[in-house]
């Protein structure tokens, strides 16, 4: 399935890129800076767009950016990550080593790109968020890149717990609901999230599209529920409100549960969302349809190769077989189909 955007997304923006690029290619003539060759993404950029993905980081095991630059890099996009800890592996094992970055060691970095004019992005990705301080420098970070391109769309997985437990301290929910929220393109919460972010107990169907609704009112126009548990029914429900005061289109995929525990699956699954909805951007149940695919076929390899390792699936939490499953991922086989709202 050849991957590429719609021709006029493509031309503009090759033109907002070219006009970037020249512009500051010309700025250094003058001053005498060009010593360095140009950045190919930029001056050539491709189809898909250049993401600049903050998120965890481990050695081993694939979690945060681990999880999620793989799979956007086979879909065609030029991936930056930063690192918000980089940790020895995840903190599923008995002890984990390692550092986390705070607000100013972030800045410091956004600053590094702006003095070489490198900051020119058209999506941002984020996952797990450790600190308050953290979170804000975050939205300085969208506010400095919107500065460059309007068009920027910010993708949000606002991790902050699940099963009705907190990852995070309290008052990064208050964040992440007046401040964050706002300013994302796409929000991918779970169910425990979405409740947390909307004050609502999601107890049926019709309250997640309600959640979804509460949502688009504060800011991003694409929401998609990852999970929610329904009557024992997994589900992910999705909705898109293409203008801001018309009716959003909403959608359900019901979900084939998988008896095993893994990590990096939500990493894995908003990176798959933003790949696919920007080759699809008027159809989220589309590219909804193609990441859950893709997620089921990665996850089924993963258990089948610990059984055949001769290791009980079910004792601990499983590493994902990402490497392994590229295939599934640049050509994911449609196997769970979106159901629309009326």
């Amino acid at each position: 399935m050849p991957f590429s955007l719609p021709t006029t997304t493509t031309t503009s923006l090759r033109r907002s890129l070219n006009h970037h690029f020249n512009l500051n290619r010309n700025l250094r003539s003058r001053n005498c800076r060009m010593t360095t060759p140009p950045v190919l993404s930029l001056a050539l950029p491709s189809d898909t767009g250049r993401v600049l993905s903050i998120q965890s980081q481990t050695v081993q095991g694939y979690v945060g950016n681990k999880s999620a630059v793989f799979p956007l890099q086979l879909l065609g996009y030029d991936v930056d990550p930063i690192n918000s800890v980089q940790f020895s592996n995840h903190t599923g094992y008995p002890t984990f080593k390692g550092q986390v970055l705070n607000g100013e060691q972030l800045w410091d970095l956004i600053e590094g790109l702006e003095a070489n004019d490198l900051l020119f992005y058209t999506h941002v990705l984020t996952g797990y968020i450790g600190s308050v301080s953290f979170l804000d420098t975050i939205l300085k970070v969208i506010n400095k890149l919107r500065s460059i391109n309007p068009n920027l769309t910010y993708v949000c997985d606002p991790v902050m717990g699940d099963e009705g437990k907190l990852y995070v301290p309290e008052e990064m929910v208050h964040v992440y609901r007046e401040k964050v929220v706002p300013l994302a393109s796409m929000l991918t919460p779970n169910q425990f999230e979405a409740e947390k972010l909307t004050g609502l107990r999601i107890n049926s169907e019709e309250d997640g599209r309600e959640a979804c609704a509460i949502l688009h009112a504060a800011g991003p126009s694409k929401v998609v529920i990852t999970s929610i548990i329904i009557g024992g029914i997994l589900l992910l429900i999705g909705s898109h409100q293409k203008e801001k005061g018309l009716k959003p289109e909403q959608f359900k995929i019901e979900i084939h549960k998988i008896p095993a525990y893994f990590t990096g699956t939500g990493d894995l699954m908003t990176a798959l969302l933003l790949g696919w909805s920007n080759k699809y951007p008027d159809n989220l149940d589309k590219a909804a349809e193609l990441a859950v695919s893709t997620l089921q076929a990665l996850l089924r390899r993963t258990l089948d190769d610990y059984k055949r390792a001769g290791y009980d699936p079910t004792s601990s939490s499983l590493e994902i077989r990402l490497i392994q499953s590229q295939d599934e991922i640049r050509n994911p086989n449609v196997e769970l189909k979106a159901e629309r709202y009326s």
